[in-house]
């Protein structure tokens, strides 16, 4: 498996998402998808920007290995904008995402 392929397995199963769920977000087939993770299929960069958009990653994070926090310090500053009640309600989704996230990893 190449590094990119490596990479995009990683950010999809880090999503929780299956190979077909990419597969159709893409309007690809699953085997394409399968050839790409596994490193047997070169990305277009038509394909690699769809995967920017649907992990929320750079095309050049994707490329590079290298995920930027750009986002944390706009989070903070909207997170402290918003009423008691949203802030809370953002809370509880995140635990819940990350419950899911380690029920998915220890299936």
């Amino acid at each position: 498996m190449n590094e990119l392929g490596t990479r995009l397995k990683r950010a999809r199963e880090y999503l929780g998402l299956t190979q077909d769920d990419v597969a159709k977000l893409m309007e690809v087939s699953r085997v394409i998808i399968t050839n790409i993770e596994a490193g047997t299929r070169k990305v277009s960069a038509e394909e690699l920007s769809k995967f920017s958009k649907i992990y929320g990653w750079t095309m050049e994070e994707l490329l590079e290995g290298e995920k930027k926090e750009k986002d944390i310090p706009m989070f903070a500053r909207s997170f402290s904008e918003l009423s008691k009640e949203d802030q809370e309600e953002i809370i509880n989704l995140i635990k819940f995402k990350k419950m899911y996230k380690d029920k998915k990893l220890n299936e």
